[in-house]
């Protein structure tokens, strides 16, 4: 008898590797997308500050942002390959938008069993101009972005790993815990997350009345959150000048003190930012609403009833986010010293998932409405195969509504996003470095003097210039700007300076006699040719 030879079976793909392809081909696409868009250098502002810190793991203006300057430093390592440092901060933004695409992608699917409709969502939050706009610069929001989503991610985690066993609570327990050292880390990025305190306290409560008694586990959480922020705040003393040998070549104010380590760490540079929320209140709402339309267009309609869907499907879920979505949009309308629709990343996510939420709602009654037609129609008896089938078509046209606003406007958001030709802040430094003499002193303001720090601190470049901030002049106590200048002057050594445009230049010009040299504004050079009572 003659047998045929034994078909060898496929190895099954390990259920673990499927489940991290969406997210992780999520994340991947949003890079390619958006990688051509990215800053290619050094900048003005804030963002060049960032270039110039963390590349040297120095410290930061408050809050410090000491997990971002940890991230970033070791970044500036692993990325070492695809150009200057200015270059591989600003990729860091891309990637934790990516990974913030991702990680939502796994909170949609937890949260529906949808893997079309949490595709769609994390496309759409990557999509969403606001978003886009943030991915292409160094900048601490979008790591603030990826670490809101992971930490909702891991508390969703939490909540579904405790009802599938009430018995065996360990798994549950360590999923709290991690959450616990995600929301450390995410407050030493950014303070934005201490506005999920009562959020995360009523979830947690919600999900577990009676965590209280078990005391012990309790703390451990809150002792894992102490812990993280004290071991990323270390990175502000330690580089700050507490210990000589480890100390950075670029440390904001005095941190090593402990006067000055609470000054940086609770922004009291800031203090008295906050006013009354509540006033010009229909200004703001307007505002408020005009953002949900330009971020989202025509499917910022569906918001209120994505959010009642959510509240039905997901209550313990819609309470943490709702209540943080109420909180941050309050705490915005009461700042009044940031470029404040950075600080709506999380309002962006939690509406997302709302309405990913409700896609997936729809999709079950309607297919099974467009299934039960089309077995009527055929005759047929309506198997479970047809009823799947049905509603993923649903949930896949459901997804590409939701991405439908994008989809049309995708060349605009892309042009509004790219900074691939935001040269200005390179253009600027090459020129001024090449005029500047040897052994000179430049009198700068923050948004100029940034530059100039990635040049000397990071690239090497022109480390004789003696570059003399407002934040410099505090530190050292050299007084003003005219005592920095009259100071120098008399010490026979070239004066340059670039301030303010209206009342810092114009304060100058009237005690010195001055000669600009290069650029125009806030970022013209002027030669300082001595005072002008000695001219006269």
């Amino acid at each position: 008898m003659v047998t045929s030879p034994a078909i060898p079976s496929r190895p099954a793909l390990d259920p673990r590797l499927v489940a991290w392809l969406p997210p992780v081909g999520v994340a991947a696409l949003v890079v390619v997308n958006a990688w051509s868009g990215v800053m290619p250098g050094v900048g003005f502002w804030d963002t060049g500050e960032f270039q110039a810190v963390l590349p040297v793991l120095g410290t930061a203006h408050p809050t410090g942002y000491p997990t971002y300057v940890i991230l970033g430093f070791i970044a500036n390592l692993l990325l070492a390959p695809i150009g200057e440092p200015a270059f591989r901060i600003n990729v860091l933004s891309l990637i934790a938008v990516a990974v913030a695409a991702g990680a939502t992608v796994a909170l949609v699917r937890r949260l529906t069993g949808s893997t079309i409709v949490a595709i769609a969502t994390g496309f759409g939050l990557a999509s969403t101009p606001l978003v886009w706009v943030n991915a292409t610069r160094a900048d601490p929001h979008p790591i603030h972005l990826a670490f809101v989503a992971l930490l909702l991610l891991t508390l969703v985690g939490w909540e579904q790993a405790r009802r599938a066993s009430t018995d065996d609570t360990r798994r549950a327990d360590r999923l709290l815990l991690l959450a616990a050292v995600l929301f450390g880390l995410a407050a030493g990025n950014h303070s934005l997350t201490l506005l999920l305190v009562p959020p995360i306290g009523l979830y947690v409560l919600a999900v577990e009345p009676g965590i209280w008694r078990r005391w012990r586990f309790a703390l451990a959480c809150l002792g894992a959150v102490a812990a993280t922020l004290v071991v990323v705040y270390l990175e502000l003393p330690l580089r700050g000048g507490l210990v000589p040998a480890l100390t950075a070549p670029l440390v904001y104010a005095k941190p090593a003190t402990w006067d000055g380590f609470w000054y940086i760490a609770l922004a009291e540079q800031f203090r008295g930012s906050l006013a009354d929320p509540f006033a010009n209140l229909g200004q703001k709402v307007d505002t408020l609403v005009g953002l949900a339309s330009a971020q989202l267009g025509l499917v910022a309609l569906a918001i209120p009833p994505a959010f009642i869907v959510a509240a039905r499907r997901a209550p313990r879920y819609t309470l943490l986010t709702g209540l943080a979505l109420l909180i941050t949009v309050l705490f915005n309308a009461a700042y009044t010293n940031a470029d404040i629709q950075r600080y709506y990343l999380g309002p962006v996510l939690f509406v997302w998932t709302w309405l990913g939420i409700l896609a997936a709602e729809l999709a079950d009654p309607v297919g099974l409405l467009v299934a039960e037609g089309v077995a009527r129609a055929r005759r047929i008896r309506l198997g479970d195969r047809d009823l799947g089938l049905a509603q993923a078509a649903i949930a896949l046209v459901l997804g590409v509504g939701l991405l439908l606003p994008a989809i049309g406007d995708l060349d605009a958001r892309r042009r509004a996003a790219d900074r691939s030709n935001d040269r200005g802040a390179q253009t600027w430094l090459a020129e001024v470095l090449r005029m500047i003499p040897q052994n000179a002193v430049l009198v700068s303001w923050w948004s100029t003097s940034t530059p100039l720090w990635y040049a000397q601190k990071v690239q090497g470049m022109r480390s004789d210039i003696f570059v003399v901030d407002d934040r410099t002049m505090l530190d050292l106590d050299l007084g003003r700007a005219p005592d920095v200048i009259n100071r120098y002057l008399g010490e026979g050594r070239p004066v340059y300076a670039i301030r303010l445009s209206g009342r810092d230049t114009d304060e100058l010009l009237a005690q010195f006699l001055m000669t600009k040299v290069a650029s125009a504004g806030s970022t013209a050079v002027w030669q300082v040719l001595g005072r002008l009572t000695a001219a006269r």
